[in-house]
């Protein structure tokens, strides 16, 4: 996918004049936020579980260098292949290399089923296997419906919210040449019997990753539908794509997340497939996949990772509450952010992985509210990660006039006797036209009406009063 995030104001725009857009987000966002909240209160021990999960990332993140390098002798060690990519370029080669060998006896991969992942669409991995002759399968019935329209996920757990049932009816009549069906059961009955001809005929299966447990060498994914158990048992050939950071230390752990993820994300006290992989197939196991490739990207991660500000962001087990709390991300939807990632946490890290000239627009996509905080599965301060994100835009495009203007602001407000000469200025200011950067700024904005007299003048006042 094209990055498209320096045109989040236009797209916005566009969105929040989208009534059925609008309704849809709101009405989902709705659902998850509530089963979220009733979720945790069931369940008094999820703040402290929280606690403990951050602490997990915190200490996991400081030593990130040594937590990839345990994850990849204990992957080695269980019988997989561990492949470290620096960007997107490279995890696209190392991926389509693996489909491309010798997969089937005739060689090369020509079907590749996928199961639901954030970091495949970030690196562009279908374009990728599709122009390398291998035809990518999404088996995730919102990414499935995404692929038939042409479409990129507009949230990170539910990628076809923004798809109404008649939408879905319209679509598979086009794209599969089914009948009108109206209820929800018959498209999903619809869409199992067309993925069940992919599941029996795919060579190579590719997933994502929840966690990866440093100590083990296991990886660990959470669904709700059965694709990515399929996708990653059923072909001879499993490659398992994750971001670097979504290491955890050890199976105690892993129980932590666990917990708290189905909660935070969609409500449920569990998910309904946990599955952990171990290596490939052993001896006497009946099924599993004969290879397992497992691929940490970077891809901008180091960015983030070298800023002790930023690098809290890595903290995040895309659990999408965030998205589901945010009121921008509600009004304005997942595709108006240009990328993968929307809403808050994709307004901090979308800056540092595609570069801030790219998402310059993102981190002010915010009212600061800090609803996106207060529902955070491990406590990422998100409002504090956006203005920091805001500050290196300020620096990478602040020009010679604006830091005159700074300059002249601190030497006019450095003493008391020009700060007050100034402040008697400033009362009358807001009536002159703004013109230059200034326009902007205030078509958003209604300045106070000055006061008669400042603050200084009425406390003298009072005091002489007091005195007489």
């Amino acid at each position: 996918m094209e990055p498209r995030a320096e045109n989040f104001r236009s797209a916005a725009r566009e969105a929040l004049a989208d009534d059925r857009l609008h309704n849809a987000f709101g009405d989902a966002t709705t659902r998850f936020r509530t089963a979220r909240r009733m979720a945790f209160e069931a369940f008094p021990e999820g703040e402290d579980l929280r606690d403990q999960a951050r602490a997990i990332k915190k200490k996991v993140i400081e030593d990130l260098d040594n937590y990839l390098a345990r994850l990849r002798q204990s992957v080695t060690e269980a019988g997989g292949t561990f492949h470290l990519a620096a960007d997107a370029a490279e995890a696209r080669r190392i991926i389509t290399g693996i489909a491309t060998s010798s997969v089937t006896p005739e060689g090369g991969a020509r079907l590749a089923v996928k199961s639901k992942s954030m970091t495949t669409e970030e690196i562009g991995l279908n374009d990728a296997l599709a122009a390398a002759g291998v035809e990518p399968v999404e088996t995730d019935l919102g990414e499935y419906i995404i692929q038939l329209a042409g479409e990129t996920p507009s949230h990170i757990i539910a990628p076809a919210i923004h798809k109404t049932r008649e939408d879905v009816t319209e679509l598979f009549s086009i794209k599969l040449g089914s009948p009108r069906l109206e209820e929800h059961e018959a498209l999903t009955q619809e869409a199992r019997r067309v993925l069940r001809d992919k599941f029996r005929q795919a060579d190579i299966g590719i997933s994502g990753v929840n966690f990866a447990v440093a100590e083990t060498g296991t990886i660990a994914i959470v669904e709700n539908e059965g694709n990515a158990r399929l996708s990653t048992s059923l072909p001879r050939v499993h490659v398992a794509v994750m971001g670097m950071e979504k290491i955890v230390p050890d199976m105690a752990s892993l129980s932590i997340f666990l917990k708290i993820l189905a909660r935070s994300a969609t409500g449920q006290k569990a998910s309904s497939y946990v599955s952990l992989i171990t290596g490939p197939r052993k001896a006497l196991e009946i099924d599993g996949p004969e290879e397992l490739h497992v691929v940490a990207v970077d891809n901008g991660r180091s960015r983030l990772l070298a800023d002790p500000v930023l690098r809290e962001a890595l903290y995040c087990i895309r659990c999408g509450a965030c998205l589901n709390a945010c009121p921008v991300y509600r009004h304005a939807g997942g595709h108006s952010y240009g990328w993968v990632y929307s809403g808050p946490i994709g307004a901090v890290i979308n800056p540092s992985l595609l570069g801030p000239e790219k998402a310059s627009p993102l981190p002010y996509a915010s009212s600061l509210c800090g609803a996106c905080r207060e529902v955070c599965p491990v406590r990422i301060n998100l409002p504090k990660l956006l203005l920091e994100q805001r500050k290196n835009v300020v620096e990478k495009k602040s020009n010679p006039l604006e830091r005159l203007a700074i300059r002249a602001v601190t030497f006019m407000t450095s003493t008391s006797g020009r700060y007050r000469w100034v402040s008697r200025l400033v009362r009358w200011a807001r009536l002159a036209p703004a013109l230059g950067p200034l326009a902007g700024w205030k078509r958003y904005r209604n300045l106070p009406k000055p006061p008669r007299r400042t603050f200084l003048e009425e406390q003298r006042d009072e005091q002489r009063k007091r005195a007489s």
